[in-house]
């Protein structure tokens, strides 16, 4: 049976004398069906897969058909975008990592992939007609600061000249590496407002279950360079559930990380993925930890002042609010890159997407050989109909501490939450959400177990295609 809203059943057959009772006894069965696959998640770990987007970029393919990106952009609203520049270089592949990046490139590669970003940020601002407006941008990949002090600037410049792109509220992922003060020099004065950085432990039996090599020396010259250059927002990232990490290890971290007061701390759980470093070793079987660590972070966070956005995100309570009006559930994104997605309300693309190097590195070829005229078309990726559109806004605001508005969700899609997606209510039975008069929030335990619900809110659609990607 699919996944379909229950309002969408009623019956026009004519020798059905009873649809009422049809679509009593449908919404008997659906949330039967609902309410024993929300049971099995909580009967097994909390930890099923990372969701931070839908959605999930394996469901999507090639298309029979390329589609025209100037056609679908049309109709859109884009007076508020999110722009993402995807540079897919790192200087080493930690153990955990599936994101699309190869490491220590030569540089006429480098060269190369610079110049078919140049071509397809040109090809965008004519398809995107000049009647557009990015709100925010981020540099993400691989490591963005991986390209050299004049590249990096290179890349700031052609969003200037092409996309009118200036001094536009942006977050750049960096490295401990990477981090030096040329580089951030160079985002310091493009108006870069927030650093990302991966420390993911202090500890160095953690970063070696990890397979992250980094030396704290290291990572504390880089923090240092990062407080020196003026850039008002630091985000440190750090990993629970390594091979036997010790709750008294993963606090340790945690400390480490408050000692450096960052405007942000993302907490991530550790996922071993198919074909990583950490998914190709064989992995003795310890008892799951992460629920554990997750809290006791969550404790000593909310006691330094911090307040929690969603299950990874922490704010330092006086920190500086991000500038930037951009609401991922609503609004469109741009990619730009080999490995970026965009999205419209109903298409959903990007480049290629694999794991291991070989693959990688052939997609990353073929982007640079990419006529400049296939960037203004859509070969591969998704198109959702209003089903997932109305499950991708449920599941991005849900899975905040904010939850959703029934008023903002009928003003959004003129239907309502609860008679659309019905199983929610499933939430508060198990103690996951609660419903008030305006809105439903998800409680404390709910936000911990935050990726099992996003995974358990899929449509059998997505989760089929899901389950039927081939990983490489």
């Amino acid at each position: 049976m699919t996944n379909r809203d229950v309002t969408d059943t009623t019956t026009t057959d004519p020798n059905v004398t009873n649809p009422g009772m049809i679509n009593a006894k449908f919404a008997d069965t659906f949330m039967t069906e609902q309410a024993t696959r929300l049971s099995d998640y909580l009967a097994g770990k909390p930890y099923l897969n990372y969701v931070y987007s839908y959605p999930h970029k394996t469901s999507y393919r090639d298309f029979e058909t390329p589609r025209s990106l100037r056609d679908y952009w049309a109709d859109e609203d884009k007076r508020s975008l999110f722009l993402y520049l995807h540079i897919p270089f790192c200087e080493m592949r930690c153990g955990y990592c599936n994101l699309f990046t190869t490491t220590n490139p030569e540089q006429d590669l480098v060269t190369d992939y610079l110049a078919a970003l140049e071509r397809q940020v040109q090809v965008t601002a004519e398809f995107l007609q000049h009647d557009f407006h990015f709100e925010q941008l981020a540099f993400g990949g691989g490591t963005p600061s991986y390209l050299l002090p004049e590249q990096l600037q290179s890349c700031f410049d052609l969003l200037e000249q092409h996309l009118q792109v200036k001094q536009l509220p942006a977050s750049v992922e960096v490295s401990p590496a990477t981090a030096d003060h040329e580089r951030l020099a160079v985002l310091k004065a493009a108006g870069v407002e927030r650093i990302s950085m991966g420390v993911e432990s202090f500890d160095a039996a953690d970063l070696k279950a990890l397979g992250r090599p980094q030396t704290p020396a290291l990572v504390d010259s880089a923090l240092h360079a990062i407080k020196d250059s003026g850039i008002p927002r630091l985000n440190i990232d750090l990993i629970y559930g390594s091979a036997n990490q010790s709750l008294q290890s993963w606090l340790y971290s945690v400390d480490q990380a408050l000692a450096w007061s960052p405007e942000e701390i993302f907490i991530y759980p550790l996922y071993i993925r198919p074909l990583t470093g950490l998914g190709r070793k064989a992995r003795q079987e310890t008892e799951d930890q992460r629920l554990t660590a997750y809290f006791a972070a969550r404790e000593r966070l909310l006691d330094a002042g911090y307040e929690q956005s969603s299950m990874r995100m922490f704010t330092r309570s006086d920190a500086p609010a991000q500038t930037g009006r951009y609401r991922c559930q609503e609004e469109g994104m741009i990619g730009l890159g080999a490995g970026a997605r965009s999205y419209t309300r109903s298409l959903h693309y990007s480049g290629h997407y694999a794991v291991t190097k070989p693959q990688i590195r052939q997609i990353i070829q073929d982007y640079i050989n990419t006529p400049s005229a296939n960037f203004a078309q859509a070969h591969y990726g998704i198109e959702i109909g209003s089903e997932d559109q109305r499950r991708r806004y449920v599941l991005l605001g849900l899975l905040q501490v904010s939850g959703i508005a029934f008023d903002e969700y009928q003003q959004q899609f003129q239907r309502k939450l609860l008679e659309d997606i019905p199983q929610l209510t499933l939430l508060v039975d198990q103690g996951l959400a609660v419903i008030r008069e305006h809105d439903i929030r998800l409680t404390e335990k709910g936000i911990a177990y935050s990726d099992l619900i996003g995974s358990w809110l899929f449509t059998n659609t997505i989760r089929d295609r899901m389950q039927a990607w081939e990983w490489q």
